[in-house]
């Protein structure tokens, strides 16, 4: 199985997805956003893109290696990464699907004004990210259009990571 984290930058998926593998028996972390950065490293590079998941070879990459790796270490594969392109997500979904892996997909939501707050916080990435800062505006458009209703939508405006781990834990057990 496969428990896909979404939502946008500043919802927490990646410190969600870490404790969302310690709750689930035989699991491990996949962080897609690899497939992309073996993409970037290829010389000379891929056609310009300011994201990795427009190149077509990234989602059926991501699709082989979830597959790839279920298969050699079953279990459940937790995947914390954002898409915002439906066109994107119905092409992830789909290859899982025709290898036979059940995918539970939840959307980390918070407010604008709390996403523009832990971006601002982020020490990690920096504060204030223009990168991450972009997506804002596009995440609410997929949230409004289509990404809420392909969903199990965890608010995570008031919830601190472990809570939010805890409650996709407990909808992926039941």
């Amino acid at each position: 199985m496969i428990v896909w984290l979404n939502g946008t930058h500043g919802a927490g998926k990646t410190t969600t997805s870490v404790l969302v593998q310690q709750l689930l028996p035989d699991s491990r972390v996949f962080d897609a956003e690899k497939v992309g950065e073996t993409l970037m490293d290829i010389k000379p590079g891929l056609p310009r893109t300011d994201n990795f998941q427009h190149w077509p070879p990234w989602r059926p990459l991501v699709v082989e290696t979830a597959r790839h790796v279920l298969d050699f270490t079953g279990g459940t594969l937790v995947v914390p990464m954002t898409v915002l392109v439906e066109e994107y997500w119905r092409e992830i979904s789909t290859g899982l699907a025709q290898h036979g892996i059940p995918v539970r997909h939840f959307v980390l939501h918070a407010d604008q004004d709390t996403l523009r707050a832990r971006i601002a916080g982020d020490t990690v990435v920096g504060p204030d990210s223009p990168f991450r800062l972009q997506y804002l505006a596009p995440y609410a458009e997929a949230a409004r259009t289509w990404l809420h209703a392909e969903a199990e939508v965890v608010d995570t405006t008031r919830l601190t990571p472990s809570q939010s781990a805890l409650q996709i834990a407990d909808v992926v057990r039941s």
